[in-house]
């Protein structure tokens, strides 16, 4: 093609745009930004100790921080994601469910996750003004959407290759053994020929059934995210493809979420502790970005957002904050 519009093809497709209680995220006006999604642990073990805020004055001032710096939803979490202290149903509860109220009291405007995989902590948190239920075990619980379908709130489907609750990947294998002819799996650029694509087809196929179970439990179409998760189930190699494969994520039709924040597939790319993976994690995301990704979870959120913005105004998705150069 030639002309203007020449160059508008090399754009990769967005994913869907996320709403959340009837509004969309990232959109002001006629600019659409890539939504931030900020972390907060209320654990004392989480693998990124900044992140962990167990007092109740410090995790509210860290969430008024989180949306001055440009995040639009909070992500709460009451327990570490890998193994770890047990935390009991009572317990988690505790940690989460009267900071969801005291956030919504504080900073209306944000909205709130809640990071769980049981559905009686979700059913808890709706009741206290949770937005969305991000389900990091993929189903683990199956009651759980059910409980975010009957409230009407937003839930995150994710892929975790079969593992359960708090286990770290072993030898994981995906193996591409499928053809998407026979099973109606099919992405962007489905001719690479690329054997790690097994994969690609493994967590496309898982996100596209959860969703698509999501929306049939009462979940507004609009309100599912899907995840790839990185890391969970996963090793450095598989995560390394999901990235680089965001477009095949991106055209599930529904929001994607990225959660690459410090992960361990950019701290074993860089050989860097979990302190140092910040640079790692900005590149990441500026990939997943340019590729269409929706949401981005992040520790770091005002670093994360200049990114994120300077991605959109690239993909012309969005002006710069000031354009004086030469013109003034």
């Amino acid at each position: 093609m030639d002309g203007p519009d020449a160059a508008r093809t090399v754009v990769p497709e967005a994913s869907a745009p996320l709403v959340l209680r009837g509004r969309e995220v990232g959109r002001d006006g006629r600019a659409v930004r890539p939504v931030v999604m900020a972390v907060l642990n209320r654990t004392t073990d989480s693998f990124y100790a900044p992140a962990r805020v167990p007092d109740d004055a410090a995790a509210l001032a860290a969430a008024e921080r989180a949306y001055a710096d440009g995040a639009e939803i909070l992500d709460v979490g009451g327990v570490r994601a890998g193994n770890g202290a047990p935390v009991d149903e009572a317990e988690e509860i505790r940690r989460v469910v009267p900071f969801v109220a005291a956030v919504r009291r504080a900073v209306p405007d944000l909205l709130v996750s809640v990071d769980t995989w049981r559905a009686d902590v979700a059913r808890a948190a709706i009741d206290a003004g949770a937005d969305l239920i991000n389900d990091t075990w993929a189903g683990h619980d199956p009651g759980l959407v059910e409980v975010a379908g009957a409230a009407g709130v937003g839930v995150v489907c994710s892929h975790t290759g079969g593992a359960i609750p708090r286990t770290d990947p072993y030898r994981v294998e995906y193996p591409d053994l499928s053809d998407p002819q026979v099973t109606g799996v099919t992405y962007a650029s489905d001719t690479s020929g690329d054997g790690r694509d097994g994969l690609v087809r493994d967590v496309v196929a898982t996100l596209r059934a959860a969703a698509e179970r999501a929306v049939a439990c009462g979940v507004p179409r609009e309100s599912v995210l899907v995840d790839p998760t990185h890391d969970f189930g996963k090793n450095t190699w598989h995560s390394l493809h999901l990235l680089r494969r965001t477009d095949a994520l991106a055209g599930l039709g529904f929001p994607l979420l990225m959660a690459l924040s410090r992960k361990d597939f950019v701290g074993e790319t860089l050989d860097l502790p979990p302190e140092d993976r910040l640079e790692g994690t900005l590149a990441a995301t500026a990939v997943a970005a340019w590729l269409g990704a929706r949401v981005f979870r992040a520790h770091d959120v005002r670093a994360t957002r200049r990114v994120l913005d300077l991605v959109a105004a690239v993909r012309d998705e969005a002006p710069p904050a000031a354009a004086l150069r030469g013109l003034a």
